[in-house]
């Protein structure tokens, strides 16, 4: 499992180093192969390890096939998908494109989701993650509450 927050640097190569926790995690499944798709909804990127993109994938595929909502969700994440390595250094490499697509610039913040990463620009995840106003704050803690049953 994935958890916490962590800010690295994109080197000129494109390539980000996965935090020491993140890295031993993907590891610990004995493979280092992981799976990179931008995110459906942020303007940021997904890494999945591959056994964790496999499972998922899977249930998508079991989703009905020519619901028009599904089709887009197929389009945007699985056909969009790339499969990556961890490199010796524990580096993952980020395409131009990707980097394009997430704006991300030298600094990224690396977000720990559970069983995947996400991965943005620091400004925009800041921007993401800034306080809402209390009344809006209010009704996001209840829809919350009741998504898991607190």
């Amino acid at each position: 499992m994935f958890r916490g927050q962590f800010v690295h640097t994109i080197d000129a190569k494109g390539r980000v180093s996965l935090p020491a926790r993140f890295r031993d995690a993907v590891l610990a499944d004995g493979d280092a192969r992981l799976v990179l798709t931008p995110a459906p909804s942020d303007p940021c990127l997904h890494l999945y390890p591959l056994g964790a993109w496999t499972e998922f994938e899977r249930k998508i595929a079991e989703l009905p096939r020519f619901d028009p909502h599904i089709v887009r969700f197929r389009r945007m994440i699985v056909s969009a998908a790339l499969e990556c390595e961890l490199d010796s250094a524990g580096r993952v490499l980020v395409s131009q494109d990707y980097r394009e697509r997430a704006s991300l610039g030298k600094e990224v913040l690396l977000a720990g989701m559970g069983r995947f990463i996400e991965v943005w620009s620091k400004e925009l995840w800041d921007r993401a993650t800034a306080p809402l106003p209390p009344d809006e704050h209010e009704r996001f803690m209840k829809s919350v509450e009741e998504l898991i049953r607190i």
